[in-house]
């Protein structure tokens, strides 16, 4: 008789919802990253929009062009801002879907334990029957002689 685990189907469920969850976390997890990464993006703009007015100061530069320099490091420090706080709430998403993503894996680690430990036992099992039967047909043989 093959061995039968009556949770099967719920160990498969719950492989699937941890799968799901995982992913959920890696989407969470490469959208906090890109947004890092944007943010290192404006951080480095914005130096280098620094640095091009300072220049731009030390020669003669039309007021229009400094003020135009100056409007798009605003422009970056606003966007890098808003970045910031966007990042903030990534982060509180990536800590809510980690502990999402914890729970449906322990979930599935208890079934996953059950399953090798109902495993163990049926071979066990299977390995005493076997050494019986063995013995049981030594034992006739002997008698026989």
């Amino acid at each position: 008789m093959p061995f039968h685990f009556p949770l099967a189907s719920v160990l498969r469920l719950r492989k699937s919802i941890e799968r799901r969850e995982e992913l959920s976390l890696k989407a969470a997890l490469l959208e906090l990253a890109r947004v890092r990464r944007r943010i290192d993006e404006l951080t480095d703009e914005m130096a280098k929009a620094c640095q091009d007015r300072e220049k731009a100061l030390r020669n003669s530069t039309t007021a229009n062009r400094l003020q135009s320099m100056q409007v798009e490091i605003n422009a970056a420090i606003e966007a890098k801002q808003i970045l910031l706080e966007t990042l903030q709430t990534l982060k509180l998403q990536r800590d809510t879907q980690m502990k999402a993503y914890k729970t449906a894996h322990s979930g599935r680690q208890v079934l996953s334990d059950l399953l090798a430990q109902q495993r163990s036992l049926y071979e066990q099992d299977q390995l005493h029957r076997q050494q019986k039967q063995l013995d049981d047909i030594f034992a006739a043989r002997w008698q026989r002689t």
